[in-house]
């Protein structure tokens, strides 16, 4: 078995996303049910004075490897130096993000580290000194336990938002610089296209309100922006609402949009398609508002509203109002 269980770190714009905190967090439960220490890689621009901030989610020790030419993902140059870090490590498990970038770099690490990868896990436990992971297959229909089989390294991508994350402490981790060469390219990336708008990224949202053709138009997706600002909430759409032009499919929710997992997602003139089942269905609650009370999403939902949109959602933005406001 390996010397520490290793995380690897998710760092964008001059930050780490807070996808790593979980995994951190993850990891540091696995470690100590292994009775080995916590360390991380983390590849970027900048990253090296923002590394020691990882000891406060229990890593102590971060490997870095710092370079301008890092700054943007780019398999050519993450995969090669993240497996050079983590030769580093000597790791009984890798243990990543599976964010867009993560499920992309986790099967080309797998690959290279000739190591076996579960993506998009939802548990992981030990079993003395075995390592098992929980993963939805069929498109979340069903879910299935992978294992390794004796010296395998196992390489799991964790699905965001469904990790607990440890209360951060005053810790500070071990930071060592790693240099790193930085190999040639054939691509590159000209320009990244980031939403300045300061809404809340849905993959990290807490609690999303989704709307889909029930809405009737993208007027009336006014009403869910009143609601969500209110409630701190991402605003999404399914797939029906996307292909009408409605939303942009940065808000699609689904297998073919993004899969999310907020504490909260409230379903407003959604049926509930397989497809979007798929992309929302591990949400820890589900509230579906639907005049038809036959509509699939009904199987899935926590609690379910048997009502016009049009009537309800007004309705409850103002007893959200009332409610904020007696708070305050």
């Amino acid at each position: 078995m390996g010397k520490c269980v290793c995380v690897v770190c998710e760092f964008r714009n001059g930050a780490f996303r807070r996808v790593t905190h979980e995994v951190a967090s993850e990891g540091k439960r696995i470690a100590d049910a292994l009775g080995v220490e916590l360390c991380a890689v983390a590849v970027g621009s900048g990253v090296a004075e923002k590394a020691s901030e990882l000891g406060r989610y229990a890593v102590s020790k971060v490997y870095v490897a710092d370079d301008p030419a890092l700054e943007n993902y780019l398999a050519e140059t993450h995969v090669p130096v993240t497996a050079e870090l983590i030769s580093k490590c000597d790791p009984a498990a890798v243990i990543l993000p599976a964010s867009v970038n993560g499920k992309d770099l986790g099967a080309r690490l797998a690959a290279r580290l000739q190591a076996g990868l579960a993506q998009d896990c939802t548990q992981i436990v030990c079993e003395g000194a075995n390592i098992k992971a929980l993963r939805p297959i069929f498109a979340g229909k069903c879910f299935a336990w992978c294992d390794w089989a004796d010296g395998s390294l196992p390489v799991i991508s964790c699905r965001p938002n469904v990790m607990d994350c440890l209360l951060p402490s005053e810790g500070k981790a071990e930071v060592e610089t790693v240099p790193v060469q930085i190999p040639p390219v054939r691509s590159c990336v000209k320009a990244v296209d980031l939403d300045t708008s300061g809404k809340v990224e849905l993959t990290e949202a807490e609690i999303i309100v989704s709307g889909g053709r029930g809405m009737k138009g993208p007027e009336n997706y006014a009403m869910l922006e009143e609601l969500a600002g209110l409630l701190g909430a991402a605003v999404g759409a399914s797939r029906a609402a996307v292909d009408s032009g409605w939303r942009p499919h940065s808000d699609q929710v689904g297998q073919t949009g993004k899969v999310v997992n907020p504490n909260l997602y409230v379903a407003v003139g959604i049926s509930g398609a397989i497809q979007h089942l798929a992309g929302m269905g591990s949400s820890k609650f589900i509230v579906a508002v639907n005049k038809d009370a036959e509509a699939p999403i009904f199987s899935k939902a926590d609690y379910g509203i048997v009502e016009d949109l049009f009537t309800f959602v007004p309705a409850f933005t103002e007893e959200v109002k009332k409610l904020k406001s007696s708070c305050s």
